[in-house]
């Protein structure tokens, strides 16, 4: 069930440090791993930390997909 809450995920190293984007919960958590679009590649971050506070979570650069 979707209840319309988005997490923030921030972006904290790699090719896209600094930013950040709205990602869907699963199961009530933030997402273990994201892929996002880099200019020429789509990147995977992956969750810092298990556990995570309110609606933002950080997020590390693991490789280009």
């Amino acid at each position: 069930m979707n209840t319309g809450a988005l997490v923030q995920a921030v972006l904290t190293d790699g090719p896209l440090k600094g930013g950040s984007v709205e990602v869907e919960p699963v199961a009530g958590r933030p997402p273990a791993t994201i892929d996002l679009q880099d200019d020429d590649d789509t990147v995977r971050y992956c969750l810092c930390e298990l556990d995570q506070k309110g609606m933002t979570a950080t997020y590390t650069f693991l490789y280009a997909v």
